[in-house]
């Protein structure tokens, strides 16, 4: 103890000077914003560089642990992608009602139009693989549309969004049968027209192809009841059917072969001509 006085003792003038300089510059740097901002940001630098060398330190001893979780988390991500099915394989045909594996062709769609009133999609199949003008074209969910032009290697459909499509479609419960059309409003949305006010119909009905068409088989999903109108001066319903698709999200789909279509056109055609 008595050598610490003995050292202030001594040091006295130089501890005072130093004393009186510390508080001039805490005057100084209290009064000035500038002086106290210079302050403040060298302070945060300091600290700054001394938290970041501290880090550093505590990540290299935490190596080991973060190691660990790091292959915990690579064998969870791991048994995910291996457990994933994997949605970009061609689908299957085999649980769409009415059509037979060996009766379809598989097709991508390469381009969809669907903000038109007549609306076409593109698929890179086309006669090479067998494909041919007014085949009908649908997937897992429902109808898409039907062939209209081919090339050896593409073709067109006129999409059931496309004001020139005409379809024979019916309600499912009931077997009364009706015209899809589209209102070029909505594209979730498409039209059952002249259907006979006779028909108990209801929202929430399934609507499904008809059976009077050869493009088509029956019973291939469309949509479900929507909205039931009266057509005007007529006897009929107009019905505003939800589809089951959505037409602007379409990957693969399939092509119909209709085997007794062209037996049913020279049917129809020599009943024409008598």
């Amino acid at each position: 103890m008595q050598q610490i006085f003995n050292f202030i003792i001594r040091n006295s003038n130089r501890l005072l000077f130093l004393l009186l300089l510390g508080i001039s510059l805490a005057l100084t740097i209290q009064s000035h914003s500038f002086h106290r901002s210079k302050v403040i940001s060298s302070a945060n630098f300091l600290s700054g560089g001394v938290y970041e060398k501290i880090n550093h330190v505590n990540e290299y001893l935490n190596l080991r642990t973060e190691n660990e979780e790091l292959v915990l988390e690579n064998a969870r991500l791991k048994s995910l992608l291996f457990n994933k099915k994997d949605t970009t394989k061609t689908p299957s045909a085999d649980s769409i009602k009415g059509v037979k594996p060996a009766d379809i062709i598989v097709s991508k769609v390469i381009h969809n139009s669907y903000s038109t009133h007549e609306n076409y999609i593109t698929l890179n199949s086309g006669t090479l693989s067998g494909i041919k003008q007014d085949m009908g074209v649908i997937n897992s969910l429902g109808i898409v549309g039907i062939i209209d032009n081919t090339s050896p290697r593409y073709s067109t459909v006129i999409s059931i969004l496309n004001m020139k499509s005409h379809i024979n479609a019916k309600i499912k419960k009931s077997n009364h049968f009706g015209t899809l059309t589209w209102d070029g409003k909505s594209t979730g949305f498409v039209q059952l027209e002249d259907v006979p006010r006779l028909a108990s119909i209801k929202k929430g009905d399934t609507i499904i192809t008809g059976g009077q068409s050869e493009i088509f088989p029956e019973g291939i999903n469309i949509g479900t009841v929507d909205k039931i109108y009266i057509k005007d001066k007529t006897s009929f319903y107009v019905i505003n059917v939800k589809l089951f698709n959505d037409m602007t999200n379409l990957g693969h789909v399939y092509i119909i072969k209709s085997k007794d279509r062209e037996e049913l056109i020279n049917l129809e055609k020599k009943e024409k001509d008598e």
